[in-house]
């Protein structure tokens, strides 16, 4: 129980700091840097959250079953829109790597 209740107030201070502060990080992902710059400082014990992480990793599908049935309720747009939904997955990844690797390349002081 004392697992969950450290994971919850992680998420919560990540949640606030994101709304208080205004910092451009969704509120979880603050919530986990703060928990892994707590465990690296030792404030807090990773035998503390060990079990309840566990058991929130092994039970993740249940997290993800919104999504998956609101994928299906899109299904015959996803398949009127196949090939565009293809191109974009595998040209997007793509494209962006090959404008990043330019721009190193082309960066003062990159590999030329």
């Amino acid at each position: 129980m004392r697992g969950i209740a450290i994971l919850l107030l992680f998420h919560l201070a990540g949640t606030a700091l994101e709304r208080l502060a205004g910092v451009p990080l969704p509120g979880n992902v603050i919530g986990l840097l703060l928990l892994l710059a707590a465990l690296g400082l030792g404030w807090v014990k990773l035998e503390w959250v060990e079990a309840s992480a566990s058991f929130l990793l092994k039970h993740m599908m249940l997290f993800f079953a919104p999504i998956v049935v609101g994928t299906i309720v899109f299904l015959p747009l996803i398949q009127a829109e196949w090939a565009a939904i293809v191109a974009s997955l595998l040209l997007g990844p793509a494209i962006v790597i090959v404008l990043t690797a330019l721009t190193a390349k082309l960066w003062p002081g990159g590999t030329r």
